[in-house]
């Protein structure tokens, strides 16, 4: 079931960028940086194939990829900015957040935000989600605008480069990708399992 979904969602992804072309390849991956996980791996590989025949140059691809992950990560960034401290301050004792969190949220983006999201750009999965932190800790716009950018590009282009030297045969690399994200997955949940087990310990000490 999973396995059809994913081959209609890469038809659909190729359907696009066919028909549209650059536009397409910015529009799609501006839908994948406002926290909708559409495949970048499938985006940016089958553009990249498409430059031997001439349709796309490396560069424009890459170029294209990396200024629609901006401009996705605009609304995200925003709403995070103007909604997520509220969710948080109202929700978060359900998931074990809290305002020192925020405050905590707040101070680590402004010693180290620009390394966080460039680097956050160069990782799948991650890479999707990271603008609605950042507008949380309302990281200021200049500074996130110009990282998503220069994080985007390298990973826009590498991927792009990687479907121009497969060309015709780009299919083989999707069970690849697929299982990097499932490792980045696990290495989530283990994240998630550490820093729910370190606050109930700390909860439990003040109690």
């Amino acid at each position: 079931m999973i396995h059809q979904i994913l081959e209609s969602l890469a038809l659909w992804i190729q359907g696009v960028i066919s028909a549209m072309g650059y536009v397409g390849v910015a529009g799609l991956m501006a839908i994948e940086s406002a926290c909708i996980p559409l495949p970048s791996e499938v985006i940016m590989p089958f553009a990249g194939s498409l430059v031997p025949a001439g349709r796309f140059t490396l560069w424009g691809a890459g170029l294209a990829g990396a200024i629609g992950c901006v401009v996705g990560s605009i609304p995200a960034y925003y709403l995070g900015a103007y909604g997520g401290r509220a969710l948080v301050l109202k929700y978060g004792r359900y998931v074990l957040l809290s305002a020192a969190h925020l405050d905590q949220a707040d101070r680590f983006f402004a010693r180290r935000g620009d390394v966080t999201v460039f680097v956050a750009r160069l990782l799948p999965v991650v890479r999707t989600f990271i603008a609605f932190p950042a507008g949380v800790a309302r990281m200021p716009m200049g500074k996130f605008v110009a990282y998503t950018f220069a994080g985007s590009l390298p990973w826009c282009l590498g991927l792009a480069w990687v479907g121009m030297k497969l060309g015709e045969h780009i299919d083989e690399l999707k069970p690849w990708f697929h299982r990097f994200d499932a490792v980045l997955v696990v290495v989530g949940l283990i994240a998630i399992a550490w820093f729910v087990r370190k606050q109930l310990k700390s909860r439990r000490a003040l109690s």
